[in-house]
């Protein structure tokens, strides 16, 4: 049976403005990105954000640009009016804005100031709105440029308030906004302040020195630089070195003819590029701008306008991978940091007298096993899997016995029924130190090892001041820290588990971890998260050389270890090819 609701009917035009508002002001974020993206349209040299409560008490953007005369005001604040478009051409958009709907579905949301006025003029215009109500433009006293001060986002649509997260989790989201903005704009001034406290403030610049700045110093010491053209397209820009990786992709900055981007097509083929030479679950550090020809491009995806679509996919593609693998392949070799291959350490004397010369030449890439000390110059198995392998003999060691390791990564190993065993040494140790660390917090606490001298890390405020809010849960994982200035940590103990890993690499990585969480959800509740980016850091690298009684205890505590099958990212820690799949490929079969 039919119902029906009324007769259909216009919606009055505040109702359509709050309609607009739930799909182009979703968060504080998105307010804050509007407003500087109309402040970079109006030509502003120096731009200053400042934000209280997360955005949502109150959210202020005052620029130096053009400005907006009384009659500009008044016409600012509707619906679908705009400076942007000289025309109906939605083809060659270069502005960032250029829908006209973020200042009414702003205003029809909160409580909306602005106050303009062009350089030219003698005095200063202003207009208010609260909740898609449009006061009166009135004269007002102010600076050249243009001056938004926006309270109490969505106090006139209470239901979308309910679901934002907390304040910080606001601000960090409205800073990382921001930011991306101010790396596709270095030309320009900006300056980001979240309850009085300075996020950033960089002077205009040119783009690696605004790429260096806003990345951090570990990844503007090792950034390498990309440049490609394919059929009209020029990519250009920088990429960190596959050592400087982070546990996220949010230090990923992609501009697409000057508008920040998140798209899923560019960020598949920065993966693909870093694919094989950068560890699993592992994210690259780069700032790419593309430009391309404005019929090639579709900006009018989406009224938050982070999308956008490529005529040619495949061209823009091929273009973002082929750059990258050439800025990698040309830099790795000169990058600080890079791996070294390590000489094979030489052969000890046997009881004082020297030993007999090493009976065939070395394998290249693999790592014979060896008595530690050098009492023996043959390679032998633990005096448990001597002669022949007997099934009774290794009923108990499913994992068999190590004979060698292959690339200083895999250890191989034998099992009782002939079957080839290859384990990922890192991946399985990661296992290990994963359900010890888990363990011991689920016990009550996780050891820690305090610092013989504390350690001191720098990162970005807002990298910071997410650990430290964390500082209490923290130290139930054994990681003690304080603050230390601004933007920096004092680590005090790390959890005895991990041994002794980099402080400043793990703390970058759990601000990573943090920042995809809600600040309201318990650290307890992401368990297995936190615990496994400790993990990754106490763990054996991969190019590490093992002797025989590591790799054999290694094995050993696989066996006796829940979840051992793989590592904590899920990848498998080892392989097993049985006697009839080593002869299938042989050609035995």
């Amino acid at each position: 049976m039919e119902t029906r609701a009324g007769r259909i009917r216009l919606l009055p035009e505040t109702t359509v403005n709050r309609i607009a508002a739930g799909e182009v002001i979703e968060r504080p974020a998105a307010a804050v990105r509007e407003l500087v993206e109309n402040a970079l349209d109006s030509g502003a040299r120096r731009i200053a954000v400042g934000i209280t409560g997360g955005g949502i008490d109150r959210i202020e953007v005052v620029d130096d640009g053009s400005g907006m005369s009384a009659d500009e005001l008044a016409l600012a604040v509707r619906r679908h009016a705009t400076s942007k478009l000289a025309d109906d051409d939605l083809v060659r958009i270069s502005t960032l804005g250029f829908r006209g709907e973020a200042l009414p579905s702003i205003g029809a949301a909160a409580r909306l100031a602005i106050t303009s006025r062009p350089a030219a003029a003698d005095a200063a215009a202003t207009i208010r709105v609260e909740g898609g109500q449009v006061g009166p433009v009135a004269p007002a006293a102010g600076a050249a440029g243009t001056r938004v001060v926006v309270r109490d986002l969505f106090f006139a649509t209470p239901a979308r308030r309910k679901f934002l997260k907390s304040p910080r989790a606001e601000a960090d989201a409205a800073e990382a906004a921001v930011r991306r903005l101010a790396l596709a704009a270095p030309h320009v001034a900006m300056r980001f302040e979240s309850d009085g406290r300075v996020a950033f403030d960089l002077p205009g610049q040119d783009r690696a020195e605004r790429v260096a700045a806003l990345l951090g110093a570990e990844a503007a010491a090792a950034l390498l630089p990309v440049e490609g053209v394919r059929n009209g397209a020029r990519l250009t820009g920088y990429a960190a070195a596959p050592g400087v990786a982070r546990a996220t992709a949010a230090a990923q900055a992609l501009v697409v003819n000057g508008r920040p981007v998140t798209d899923p097509l560019l960020r598949t083929a920065v993966r693909v590029a870093y694919r094989d030479v950068i560890a699993y679950g592992r994210h690259p550090v780069v700032a790419l701008f593309l430009e391309l020809p404005p019929e090639e491009l579709d900006v009018n995806v989406h009224p938050a306008k982070a999308e956008v679509r490529f005529r040619d996919a495949g061209e823009i593609r091929a273009l973002v991978i082929s750059a990258l693998s050439r800025a990698l392949a040309g830099g790795a070799g000169s990058t600080a940091g890079a791996m070294q291959p390590r000489p094979a350490p030489p052969m000890q004397p046997h009881g004082g007298r020297p030993g007999p010369a090493w009976s065939r030449p070395g394998l290249p890439g693999v790592a014979e096993t060896g008595l530690p000390f050098g009492t023996a110059p043959a390679v032998r198995p633990p005096d448990r899997f001597h002669g022949p392998f007997a099934e009774r003999d290794m009923a108990g060691f499913p994992l068999g016995a190590p004979v060698a390791q292959v690339l200083d990564t895999y250890i191989m190993a034998v099992a009782g029924d002939g079957s080839l065993i290859l384990v990922d040494q890192h991946a399985a140790h990661e296992r290990l130190t994963h359900e010890t660390l888990r363990t011991q917090l689920l016990a009550g606490g996780v050891p820690s090892q305090p610092l013989l001298l504390p350690a001191v890390v720098d990162l970005p405020p807002a990298d910071a001041a997410r650990l430290l809010a964390r500082a209490e849960e923290l130290g139930r994982l054994g990681l003690e820290i304080e603050a230390f200035g601004a933007g920096a940590v004092l680590v005090r103990a790390l959890p005895a588990a991990l041994g002794a890993p980099e402080p400043a690499p793990l703390l970058r990585d759990l601000a990573d971890e943090l920042a995809e969480m809600d600040e309201s959800t318990a650290l307890t509740a992401k368990l297995d998260a936190v615990v496994a980016r400790l993990a990754c850091h106490g763990s054996i690298r991969a190019g590490r050389r093992l002797g025989l009684p590591e790799m054999d205890a290694l094995l050993r505590q696989m066996e006796a270890t829940p979840r051992a099958d793989t590592c904590s990212h899920g990848r498998p820690t080892w392989l097993k090819l049985t006697r009839a799949e080593i002869e299938r490929l042989f050609g035995r079969r």
